[in-house]
């Protein structure tokens, strides 16, 4: 009997941990959405889908679900690319190779504060460093965070410059499982230096591909603190994400209810994408032996 259970027992803690930081969260908001609750007053009465209903009325809502798809649909692509062009240059066991790694994935372990904070005085439209080049090249200063043409803008910049080192490690870590005689095979058939990127090197490198748009789908989806720093969701809601509005909705105005109605469906968003992804890309995968 101790033997059977003792694989449980070596897991129990994990289980117990995810359960309780996961799990129980998930239940409770779905039970907080479907009531209406302050945070002070002691009773929560049942409202049914009302506070779902809110939601879908609330054009505060539909901006932010644009704005959040507008976010990934920009960020997402760039950072894959520029991960994989970077990461093949620095496959390379080499002193230089390995500082710029290092270099390089430092922004991903830096606190997001910090460099939200940074990037504000950066971006500020008086003093800041970006309007002092421009100045320097003989343009005008832009208002770079109360310009809601180009707000949006500098959080996609801002946030793949702290998230791409991940990336880019990970990439390595897909193109050194890459075997190298099919790349000595191509150099002896004389293939170009495109053509045997194309026709090699992304396909084997499609399932890391695919974890990683996974993983930054989430993240995009997820982004909260450069907002919360850098624009408070402004100008002119351009960058409210949902993440930040149920931040607004559930901390600022207390309104428990909603706010758990609006994670209980940026949830379900996030597993349709999850399964829309694994349906249309998942099949064109391809997994070595």
């Amino acid at each position: 009997m101790l033997r059977k259970i003792t694989p449980y027992l070596f897991v129990a803690p994990l289980m117990i941990f995810i359960a309780v930081f996961t799990y129980i969260p998930i239940a409770t908001s779905l039970n907080l959405s479907v009531r209406e609750w302050n945070f002070l007053s002691p009773d929560m009465p049942f409202v049914g889908l009302r506070n779902y209903e809110e939601l879908f009325d609330s054009r505060e809502f539909w901006n932010s679900l644009w704005v959040t798809t507008l976010f990934a649909v920009l960020s997402v692509p760039i950072r894959l690319a520029l991960a994989l062009l970077i990461a093949s240059y620095l496959i390379s066991e080499t002193f230089v190779s390995r500082l710029l790694r290092g270099a390089i994935f430092l922004p991903y372990v830096t606190s997001t504060v910090s460099i939200a904070v940074i990037f504000s005085w950066v971006f500020s439209t008086d003093y800041g460093l970006a309007n002092a080049l421009l100045v320097k090249l003989g343009f005008e200063r832009l208002p770079w965070l109360q310009n809601p043409s180009l707000a949006l803008g500098v959080l996609v910049l801002v946030n793949t410059w702290k998230q791409i080192g991940y990336d880019i490690v990970i990439y390595i870590a897909g193109l050194q499982a890459v075997p190298r005689e099919l790349y000595d095979a191509a150099a002896v058939d004389g293939g170009r230096r495109l053509h045997v990127f194309r026709r090699i090197t992304l396909p084997l490198v499609m399932p890391t591909t695919y974890f990683l748009l996974v993983i930054s789908v989430i993240e995009a989806f997820q982004v909260f603190t450069i907002v919360s720093v850098m624009t408070h969701g402004g100008p002119a809601g351009a960058t409210d994400l949902l993440v930040h509005q149920l931040y607004r909705i559930g901390f600022v105005l207390f309104d428990i209810g909603k706010g758990s109605a609006l994670a209980v469906l940026l949830f379900i968003i996030l597993i349709a994408l999850s399964l829309i992804k694994s349906r249309v890309i998942g099949r064109k995968v391809h997994y070595e032996a």
